[in-house]
């Protein structure tokens, strides 16, 4: 039987196989569809769609806001209820006030 060594230099060489060929199979793939899209005068919008530059995950957009949920009425500070509490309702808070009254 081999020794750890042998079989993980063996797993790194299937591993580098493995990806030229997939490499060679894409661009394969890629060229055969270029050929397909001259041969019919085709765009990347007759197939409707936008070009992908990579496999993008889908996630939270930035930048988004979210609805006031607390607001002191005395200063105008506002916390969505998200994240950690806003420096103001802490200070609040510890003062002995209750939350539900910056419910808005």
């Amino acid at each position: 039987m081999s020794n750890l060594a042998e079989l993980l230099a063996q797993k790194a060489e299937l591993e580098r196989r493995i990806a030229q060929a997939q490499n060679h199979e894409r661009a394969a793939a890629i060229e055969q569809i270029k050929r397909l899209m001259a041969q019919h005068a085709l765009t990347v919008a007759d197939l409707g769609g936008k070009p992908v530059a990579g496999k993008a995950k889908a996630g939270p957009r930035k930048g988004s806001k979210v609805p006031v949920k607390y607001r002191d009425p005395a200063t105008g500070n506002a916390w969505s209820g998200r994240g950690l509490q806003p420096k103001w309702l802490q200070a609040a808070l510890a003062q002995g006030r209750q939350l539900s009254e910056f419910a808005v």
